[in-house]
């Protein structure tokens, strides 16, 4: 039976992973309709409790749910296993064109559609995120102040500053509004295996960078750079470009290819995260894609594991929902700095280019087209342009 069991998380999340096309809002509705409608593994008040706790925690919030309803069906195992098949039909696809790139030249104009269709995505994005974590005038305002001050100090540094004192506000705008109760959730691990996992995110979030200095390895870096990343994500997918791109340009990639690589995972299924397998490929071959994923998902399995059997106490704590409002109109602000850089600058060099833009755009929000429909038309666009303009 138990092994039935992990044949059918297996199953069930490559199905997901296939065809889960996107972004992260609709991973979400797949999700439910395939654990809660259709299998029946949780009800609707569990999931949407799974989903608080994975929007709570940085990271890739649809990989996060996944990962957790694995664990609630077939503990730790059963949570690798729904990850797995979530995230590798998009890793071999995004890998395979990594190989195929690096041989190609950045003249050619579906390489330069492929960036402008990320112009097109982040401002996508940026407008339903906008709408749904800064929907008051005190978070538009911790989102634009955030946005300003990135733009002006453009590091790493400045983006955890910025989501930190975005907590603080936060706390004290909205910690004396009414949290949520909590629902129970079956676990098969408890309290001691939840701190062991977070002192273990803790101590490689802390010793990999102190580290890296001592040690000269391509590899070892690969690993810190994308630990560190998928630790401090907040907002889901979109927001690891900016933090990306400053770990991995100029050391690594030209911004043309980075950029190139964000516009082809549009056009995959499954999470966005998965860019770390192409960015990995070009950065060391076969073990950098595998080193970088597994780096880049770590953090999730870590902080899940550690978060999940205190859920029910952390959920009912207005402080803490007071400090997230504040870190997630952040994210906002963090989404819409990198619209500018380094989305626009590096894909926006002509008027052509940015009717383009404006055409994937529209094609997006005001005619619903699946986000790999509107890739492929926007490479064939730039193509054409770059032919006959």
């Amino acid at each position: 039976m138990a092994q039935n069991k992990y044949v059918e998380i297996l199953k069930a999340s490559t199905k997901l992973g296939l065809t889960s096309f996107g972004g992260p809002t609709a991973h979400l509705g797949y999700f439910r309709d395939e654990y809660v409608e259709k299998r029946k593994w949780l009800d609707d008040k569990a999931y949407a409790d799974l989903v608080a706790l994975c929007q709570f925690l940085p990271g890739p919030a649809s990989s996060q749910v996944g990962i957790s309803i694995g664990m609630l069906r077939g503990g730790i195992l059963g949570g690798f296993l729904s990850w797995f098949g979530f995230t590798m039909p998009s890793v071999l696809i995004l890998a395979l064109f990594a190989m195929f790139i690096s041989g190609a030249s950045f003249d050619a104009g579906w390489i330069q559609g492929l960036k402008i269709v990320a112009v097109a995505v982040v401002a996508h994005a940026l407008l339903g995120m906008g709408k749904s974590l800064a929907p008051d005038r005190q978070r538009i305002a911790i989102a634009v102040l955030s946005a300003a001050a990135i733009l002006l100090v453009p590091t790493a540094w400045a983006q955890i500053g910025v989501i930190v004192v975005a907590a603080l506000i936060g706390y004290f705008i909205y910690r004396n509004e009414k949290a949520p109760e909590a629902v129970k959730l079956a676990l098969t691990f408890g309290r001691k295996t939840g701190i062991a996992a977070w002192t273990i995110f803790a101590g490689l979030l802390i010793g990999l960078p102190l580290l890296r200095p001592l040690i000269e390895s391509g590899y070892y870096a690969i690993f810190d750079i994308f630990y560190r990343v998928g630790s401090i994500v907040f907002g889901g997918g979109h927001v690891v470009l900016p933090m990306l791109e400053r770990e991995v340009v100029p050391g690594f990639m030209d911004a043309d290819t980075f950029i190139a690589g964000y516009g082809a995972a549009q056009a995959v299924p499954g999470p966005l995260f998965t860019l770390s397998a192409y960015l990995g490929q070009l950065m060391g071959s076969g073990w950098g894609v595998i080193i970088a994923v597994f780096a880049m998902f770590l953090p999730s399995f870590l902080l899940v594991i550690g978060t999940l059997p205190f859920w029910s106490v952390i959920r009912t704590k207005p402080g803490v929902q007071a400090a997230l409002k504040g870190v997630n109109a952040a994210v906002v602000g963090i989404l819409l700095a990198a619209l500018y850089d380094p989305v626009f600058v590096s894909a926006i060099q002509r008027p052509a280019d940015f009717a383009v833009a404006i055409i994937a755009f529209a094609m997006l929000v005001y005619f619903k087209l699946a986000p790999w429909i509107v890739v492929l038309i926007t490479a064939i666009l730039g193509a054409a342009m770059y032919a006959f303009l």
